[in-house]
């Protein structure tokens, strides 16, 4: 890869949109449709754990660099290509500006290049990947690798939003990039109160909350009053679920009908899940999801999740 281009299949999020994927082209039910969620590949960080210094280790990453080509080669198996492959963000562990970062990020492209042409990959935007204080310089260069870091997106009659949850997190070195994403989400919110769309889902980093909308601030949640707030801007908006990473575990909960999925991690596990992924089938009533080990993503486990998706009648099924 020449210095300074970018390939194709990393910059279909521009201009707040996703190449392909617009309301005129996918704003339709088309039927059931099912897509896979992945998280947290994080290049470099069971290094920095297993050392006990997650801040300036992660030196190597040959064991997430496995992990993701094994997700990649699952998924180019599979009979049925998922619509799409989300990226839930933490791409890498190395932050911007520090030793590592820009060596991480091109050896995951390494690997992500390999999946199908018929997967489009979707990005969200982490912590580790535009800083925990994200700037304008560190907002650019993302977007630059990786397209845009907020956007929305229609597949199949569903309407898709990328939020960057760091501005949720800490704008203070952005405080007008936050104030457009801002904007641009409430206008999105706004505007999805009024369309027809069968679901509206939300992909983000930092969950929401892992178990309970009253649970007390932490790292891996947003702050209370905030999370709050989003719920229930999101449910008047009619948004269905919330898929996120950053945990590194398994979690989730439902905020009146919000089901907020949180998604363990391809890379360093910092619970008792395998390394894995989310297949998530989009049915014309329901969203039905599951984690999937990596030594189990095939054709018999996706084809569990579809078939289970077509046979119950529960609002709020999932199978992990």
């Amino acid at each position: 890869m020449a210095a300074g281009r970018e390939l194709p299949m990393f910059l279909k999020a521009q201009h707040r949109g996703y190449e392909g994927f617009s309301e005129e082209t996918e704003g339709n039910w088309n039927g059931p449709f099912y897509f896979i969620q992945g998280a947290d590949p994080q290049l470099g960080l069971m290094k920095a754990w297993s050392a006990g210094d997650c801040d300036s280790g992660g030196d190597e990453w040959q064991e997430e660099i496995q992990l993701t080509e094994q997700t990649v080669q699952a998924i180019n198996k599979l009979t049925v290509k998922p619509r799409f492959f989300v990226l839930c963000g933490d791409l890498v562990h190395g932050m911007p500006g520090t030793p590592w970062h820009e060596e991480q990020k091109r050896d995951l492209k390494e690997v992500l290049k390999c999946t199908d042409a018929k997967v489009p990959l979707v990005f969200v935007s982490g912590n580790h990947d535009i800083g925990n204080t994200p700037t304008a310089d560190t907002i650019l260069k993302y977007c630059q690798s990786w397209g845009d870091d907020y956007f929305s997106f229609w597949v199949g009659g569903v309407l898709f939003l990328v939020l960057n949850s760091q501005f949720f997190h800490d704008a203070t070195s952005c405080p007008e990039l936050k104030q457009t994403h801002d904007q641009w989400l409430n206008a999105q919110l706004a505007a999805a109160e009024c369309r027809k769309s069968k679901h509206v889902i939300v992909f983000q980093h930092i969950p929401l909350f892992l178990q309970d909308p009253d649970e007390e601030n932490g790292y891996f949640n947003l702050e209370k009053s905030l999370r709050r707030d989003l719920l229930q801007r999101f449910q008047k908006a009619g948004v269905n679920a919330v898929f996120s990473g950053h945990y590194h575990q398994n979690a989730g909960g439902r905020f009146n009908g919000l089901d907020m999925v949180v998604t363990s991690a391809i890379g360093c596990q910092l619970g008792q899940d395998k390394h894995g992924v989310r297949v998530v089938a989009v049915t014309e009533e329901n969203i039905h999801h599951k984690y999937i080990s990596l030594d189990e993503l095939n054709d018999v486990a996706v084809d569990e999740v579809l078939s289970f998706s077509t046979e119950v009648n529960d609002p709020t099924p999932h199978l992990q």
